[in-house]
């Protein structure tokens, strides 16, 4: 046990705070005195004790009102209330209140010494804790530092996550590209009933339709070429927790079959295999397009829309809930500043709430990690981030120079009109892997292309990642 602890001690009776002090100053103990309910609040804010030592009857304010007073500005203090014998009563109404235990007076000295030492030991563990989630935090970012928003519309998302969070309900999640949807199902996760089980992520428009069946349902050993063992599949893994289907809107029809019949708790097949496999999963589902225009367009059946569509959360562009670019540009600093002290002149947050962002937070979040590898300085300018600066409401992000002036070349070079349509694909891809910091993937989901698509073009524009 740590001696030099600082313990205050509240009691109207002169002799007992004697005994008691005696005590602790013989087993090593600092201490203070009070003799009623209001110095002993004065006493808490001004000498800051590291346990409190607490008559429950006390003159001027009796000891449970100093009690709840104490936990509104100091709830991790630990209090040890004394009562008298028989008060069970008031001693029950005590650990509801916030106390670290009671004791009934007279009590014995082994009771005592050991009690305050279970108070310590409890006060040092949550300080360890407390110290260990800071670190942790430092290190991965705390979830709430994840999802940012002071905007109406992030407000109600906010509240919709709590409420959906302590059930078993499908979700869909509906955004445009960069606008944080998988931060929305990580949050649903993080605070469910399932959050120590599983929780299994897809790309429903990352694999073709072969490889998705597999990488979703699993195959047996030999069920098609390369299958050279048998594989789970990721509602497999995920049994008991929960699974994440972004890009919904891109699962071929044949597999949303499949997945229907999850979704009405009907076992499925490995692919190949002819045992039933039964699972108990909570699916999250993502689409970055007009959920019922796919419905319309036959791209997403419409049974399996109504069974996805329990909960809808939709997320609007970064465009719409401009107040939150500020927070966001100061989330990102702290991010990814690697412990140097930046900060961004509010000419600059203004500047950068004023643009259109495109690429949602996405396209933010890479043009603040971007200019802060670039930027040497500990203020970052509107200079050091790579958008577009015009002052007009509708942003041009494609053209680094000005649109009439380029247009002007292309006519006066005569150039065919598929020649046109090639030189500004071009333009288009180069800049959107330069606001996505040359991830081809994220690129793509920029574009609203699929990823092989984007491959074949950079390869027919000739244009290399270094």
């Amino acid at each position: 046990m740590k001696n030099k602890k600082l313990i205050l001690v509240v009691d109207d009776e002169p002799s007992m705070r004697n005994n008691m002090t005696e005590l602790l100053e013989n087993e090593g103990f600092a201490y203070s005195e009070a003799e009623d309910g209001e110095a002993a609040i004065e006493k808490v804010k001004t000498i800051h004790p590291d346990l409190v030592l607490l008559d429950i009857n006390l003159p001027k304010k009796d000891g449970l009102t100093v009690l709840k007073e104490i936990q509104e500005f100091h709830p991790k203090l630990p209090v040890i209330i004394f009562t008298a014998y028989g008060t069970s009563e008031r001693a029950i109404e005590a650990m509801k209140s916030g106390a670290f235990d009671y004791l009934e007076k007279p009590f014995e000295l082994d009771e005592f010494t050991i009690t305050i030492q279970r108070a310590f030991e409890y006060s040092d563990l949550l300080g360890e804790v407390t110290e260990l989630r800071e670190k942790l935090q430092d290190i991965s970012g705390s979830p709430t530092d994840q999802l940012i928003g002071r905007s109406t519309h992030m407000q109600e998302i906010f509240k919709l996550i709590g409420k959906v969070s302590q059930s078993d309900a499908t979700v869909l999640i509906q955004g445009d590209s960069g606008t944080g949807k998988e931060l929305i199902a990580d949050a649903i996760q993080r605070h469910s009933t399932r959050r120590d089980k599983p929780f299994v992520k897809v790309n429903c428009g990352a694999l073709t339709e072969t490889l998705l069946e597999s990488e979703i349902f699993g195959h047996e050993k030999g069920s098609f070429t390369g299958a050279a063992s048998q594989k789970f599949g990721r509602f497999e893994l995920a049994d008991g927790g929960t699974i994440f289907l972004d890009e919904i809107n891109n699962m071929p029809s044949s597999l949303q079959v499949k997945l229907l019949r999850i979704l009405q708790k009907q076992p499925f097949y490995r692919v190949g295999g002819n045992t039933p496999i039964s699972v108990d999963v909570r699916i999250i589902a993502a689409s970055n397009k007009d959920v019922e225009q796919s419905v319309r367009e036959g791209k997403l059946r419409e049974d399996l829309f109504y069974r996805l569509n329990v909960v809808r959360i939709n997320i609007p562009p970064l465009k719409e809930r401009k107040e939150d670019i500020p927070l966001l540009v100061d989330h990102f600093i702290k991010k990814y500043s690697q412990g140097r002290s930046i900060k961004a002149t509010k000419e600059t947050k203004h500047k950068l709430s004023e643009y259109e962002w495109p690429g949602n937070v996405r396209e933010l979040e890479n043009a603040i990690q971007r200019a802060l590898v670039i930027s040497s300085k500990d203020i970052l300018t509107i200079d050091n981030i790579p958008i577009n600066k015009k002052e007009s409401g509708k942003q041009d992000v494609v053209f680094s120079g000005d649109i009439n002036s380029w247009f002007n070349g292309i006519l006066n070079d005569k150039l065919s009109l598929k020649d046109v349509v090639a030189k500004l694909e071009k333009e288009l891809i180069l800049k959107s892997l330069e606001i996505t910091g040359h991830n081809r993937s994220k690129a793509a989901k920029l574009l609203q292309i699929h990823r092989r698509l984007l491959y074949t073009k950079m390869k027919e524009y000739q244009i290399e990642i270094k």
